[in-house]
């Protein structure tokens, strides 16, 4: 189990919070793959931390469906099904449209504003092929439209669906086939449209977004 040795351990967090941080991001970017077994003295070691803190960030990623954790045997990261993406996918884009909706009616001049600063960060990101942050900020820019559409019920519904779909997602951002112009080109006509509040088409530019992935699923997985 190859484990690096040369990331950046986030500040101001406890063992077990600091352990199931970069679990997860490791889990999502891939360092640990889909099957991979994972082994927590070797993990204990990489992290600086005793046994404990990796066991309970185990109980948590368990409880998050990104590792399956068998008693007695072994403790794996879950595998990625196609099948699994598209059911994630469906709600999501739902969500997030119906967010998008919402948003145009809320908008103000600061939250445009906000909105092109992501993406400009996000279009970086990518020409520099930071992907984590990429994708981070891709996230980021969603989420503040979510913020804006001041609904806390697709909030905690689309944080849920994110946990998951993030793995698929940086693999997609990954493959050399990735549209990082046009992925920020839909984030900006996202922008016009709120700018515009014009609720309608915000969700269905939202809609065309999301749903870009799926054209290039046969080939991912």
């Amino acid at each position: 189990m190859p484990i690096p040795t040369d990331y950046t351990s986030p500040a101001r967090l406890s063992a077990k919070e600091r352990t199931l941080s970069q679990l997860q991001k490791w889990i999502i970017d891939g360092t640990l793959q889909p099957g991979e077994k994972l082994n927590d003295s070797e993990l204990s070691e990489a992290l600086g931390v005793s046994r404990t803190p990796i066991r309970e960030a185990f109980q948590l990623l368990e409880v998050q469906g990104l590792i399956e954790t068998f008693p007695g045997k072994e403790t794996r990261v879950t595998t990625l099904e196609k099948e699994d993406i598209i059911k994630l996918y469906a709600p999501l884009t739902a969500l997030q449209a119906l967010a998008a909706e919402l948003a145009a009616a809320n908008i103000q001049p600061e939250h445009i504003k906000q909105l092109r600063a992501i993406n400009a960060g996000f279009g970086e990101s990518v020409k520099k092929e930071q992907l984590y942050e990429a994708m981070e900020l891709d996230e980021e820019f969603h989420e503040t439209i979510l913020h804006i559409a001041n609904n806390q019920h697709i909030s905690t519904f689309c944080s849920s669906l994110q946990m998951h779909i993030r793995r698929y997602k940086y693999i997609f951002f990954k493959r050399p086939n990735w549209e990082s112009k046009a992925a920020a080109e839909d984030h900006e006509a996202i922008i016009n449209a709120l700018e515009s509040r014009n609720a309608e088409e915000a969700a269905r530019l939202m809609k065309h977004n999301l749903v870009r992935p799926l054209e290039h699923l046969d080939h991912m997985l």
